[in-house]
């Protein structure tokens, strides 16, 4: 919206424009002025007077006019400077973001690069573990080889000497056992001892009968070594349960490791691959506000550009309008300095004395119509013309529909043709000034509309804005809302799964707790039982050995077919082995529970975590939801009060429009059909001042 162009007259000098003017009133005066009481003077004072009246109100609408422009200024100075603000406030959101999104991607980098570290370390772990674990199972198969062909050989050698078999097979069946690596050194020196000892039936008579045989020879007979080989069959079974039972525990440690880490390595791949999702939205995110920023950035220093050339464009409006408005009002006070003149006693006097006696002197030499007219009597000829003057100015009148010319038309058929020419010249006056003056209310109508209609269309435009912008900012924060009703169930859901879980954690701990007690308690009571039956036999079968010492040869030579009772020797061994399986089972419940024990704690710990860190992802997005929302409620607050404001200012420019309607919007005849009707009207003056100046000549 910018001012309409000043006039030309009205930007010239006050001096200029009065001369300009003053000379067209002279020009004016120029024409015979006939039978009139208006001396030149007083014309002029009038049309001073009306010059005087026209600059007023050509200087109240350039003020008005000023008025609109500057409040047009007002306006985009507030509604560009609130741009600004919005950009600057949206700048500094994007700069703060993109920099939080800098430091959550360095972390989201720091923790994945932390992961594959782990998941390489455990990997690495895994593999060792294998290792070792494949070469312990390999020792043991080693090892539970060696004792069972160490069993089977000392099986083999009591069983030869229980049966008291041949030398020969006593010999092979003890060197079988000696040559065992199982076999302690000790144990090989007593039965390298035995099988030095010469046979009772290879003993000369007289040493058998008439000799007693030596201490050592009797503690190393076949019964001793039977009692030998038996605490060393005993000592290998116990060792070989041992092995197998630690081999159990070790391969479940293996295991239970096994998985921790499979377990350890999928948890932290999985956590890799969604954190390295979250790293890529952040640097889309990042990507995007940088790009938003670049945009807003530009649309800021667009804003600034345009504030800046409309404060420019204002201020230098401004400064001509107050230099207009200095003209204008030296114009006014010209044109009253020259008015008081004319109407001195000097000026006015003269005129008075003077002017009319020439005019009165003047009219004499008119070849006496002016006298004759006075006097009442005119020619024919005259008649004629008054006659033809009145057709034309009333068939004028009635064509045009002119109230001048038919009042002109009613004064020609009356009065004499000098007052009649005066008046015609008169009017012809002032219908150019009215043409001036509707000129300069039309260009100020237009100016006026115009801005009005720019105003109103931009108020317009600006409220169905701001109530879109209203309404997309209220269904936003009912949609945070919303969504922040959604994050808190979500909270209490993973709370009271938090709860149960812990319930039901507390509740597994302490059964399997119970569980592993007592398969401790009961291994503790197996092995003490098992230590009784073996202490038992063991002790058996030394008592018999210790009895065959000490009876002498003739009466083991004597009863040679009994055997002293040692106990259920081959039944325990069957009840033992039974007690052994049962405590591996007791053993392989400990380990089992203690392992599902300690998956059930990982799992539990895993559940936590992800639980925490989902609530703590749901806390950080409630939190950035509930910033959003109070943003979005503050912004939605200030568009309804400038929606408020920009109501009101179009409702303004509604009512300044409805006040301008009168004045200039045409409700009967256009501006163009008025200037056209006025034209038609000085052609048809100027024509009948054709006929009366065709009077004169004649």
């Amino acid at each position: 919206e910018t001012l309409a162009p000043l006039p030309p007259r009205l930007q010239r000098s006050t001096m200029a424009t009065m001369a300009a003017r003053f000379a067209a009133a002279v020009a004016c005066l120029a024409l015979p002025v006939m039978g009139t009481s208006v001396t030149p003077i007083q014309k002029v004072i009038q049309l001073m007077q009306d010059m005087k009246q026209k600059g007023i109100s050509e200087k109240e609408a350039e003020s008005v006019r000023f008025t609109a422009f500057d409040q047009w200024c007002g306006d985009q100075k507030r509604v560009k400077t609130d741009e600004i603000n919005a950009g600057t406030e949206k700048i500094e959101k994007l700069a703060a973001g993109i920099e939080k999104d800098a430091v959550h991607i360095a972390k989201l980098t720091n923790r994945i690069e932390e992961l594959e570290e782990d998941i390489a370390r455990w990997a690495k772990d895994h593999k060792s573990a294998t290792d070792i674990r494949n070469k312990e199972a390999e020792d043991y198969r080693a090892t539970s080889t060696d004792f069972g062909e160490t069993l089977s050989a000392l099986d083999e050698a009591i069983m030869v000497l229980k049966k008291k078999a041949t030398k020969t097979d006593q010999v092979a069946a003890l060197l079988q056992v000696k040559n065992m690596h199982l076999v302690p050194e000790g144990s090989k020196r007593q039965l390298e001892i035995f099988l030095q000892q010469p046979a009772v039936e290879e003993m000369p008579d007289e040493m058998l009968f008439h000799k007693a045989p030596e201490a050592y020879g009797y503690e190393f007979q076949s019964g001793g070594v039977v009692g030998i080989l038996e605490k060393l069959r005993h000592k290998f079974q116990d060792q070989k349960v041992a092995l197998q039972k630690a081999e159990m525990n070790a391969k479940a440690n293996y295991e239970m490791l096994a998985q921790n880490l499979k377990d350890n390595i999928q948890e932290d791949k999985k956590r890799s691959t969604d954190k390295t999702a979250t790293k890529a939205q952040r640097l889309e995110d990042a990507a995007v506000a940088k790009a938003d920023l670049a945009t807003t950035e530009a649309g800021k220093a667009e804003d600034e550009k345009k504030l800046a050339d409309t404060l420019t464009a204002c201020n230098a409006k401004s400064m001509e309008f107050e230099k207009n408005q200095v003209v204008r009002s030296e114009e006014i006070k010209a044109i009253e300095q020259a008015m008081q003149i004319l109407q001195s006693d000097e000026v006015s006097g003269s005129a008075d004395a003077h002017l009319p006696a020439l005019l009165q002197a003047s009219a004499a030499g008119g070849r006496g119509t002016a006298l004759v007219q006075l006097l009442g009597g005119e020619s024919p000829q005259e008649a004629q013309r008054r006659e033809r003057l009145s057709t034309f100015l009333s068939g004028r009148a009635q064509a045009l529909g002119s109230r001048y010319l038919a009042l002109v038309a009613t004064h020609a058929g009356a009065d004499p043709f000098g007052k009649v020419k005066a008046m015609i010249k008169d009017l012809i006056v002032k219908l150019m000034e009215q043409a001036n003056s509707e000129a300069d209310h039309k260009a100020y109508c237009d100016t006026e509309l115009a801005t009005n209609k720019l105003t109103r269309e931009n108020k317009q435009s600006e409220v169905e804005e701001l109530s879109a912008n209203v309404d997309k900012h209220v269904a936003e924060s009912a949609q945070l809302t919303e969504e922040l009703a959604m994050l808190a169930d979500a909270f209490a859901e993973l709370r009271k799964e938090q709860l149960e879980a812990t319930s039901m954690r507390q509740k597994e701990s302490a059964t399997n707790a119970a569980t592993v007690a007592d398969a401790k308690a009961a291994q503790v009571a197996v092995e003490r039982a098992t230590k009784v039956l073996k202490d038992f036999y063991a002790k058996a079968a030394g008592g018999s050995a210790l009895l065959q010492g000490q009876s002498g040869i003739s009466q083991e030579m004597s009863d040679a077919s009994k055997e002293p009772y040692t106990g259920m020797q081959s039944e325990s061994g069957g009840i033992v082995g039974f007690l052994e399986v049962v405590l591996s089972d007791f053993a392989r419940l400990e380990t089992e529970t203690s392992t599902a024990e300690d998956q059930a704690a990982a799992a539990y710990e895993k559940f936590m975590d992800e639980s925490n860190e989902d609530i703590a992802v749901k806390e950080t997005e409630s939190g950035h939801k509930t910033a959003k929302k109070r943003d979005v409620d503050a912004e939605t607050e200030s568009l309804k009060k400038e929606l408020e404001l920009t109501q009101e200012e179009l409702d303004a420019a509604n009512v300044y429009y409805d006040k301008l309607k009168p004045d200039c919007v045409d409700n009967g005849l256009s501006y163009a059909d008025r200037v056209h009707m006025r034209e038609e009207e000085i052609q048809s003056l100027k024509e009948a001042l054709n006929i009366l100046d065709q009077q004169d000549l004649v």
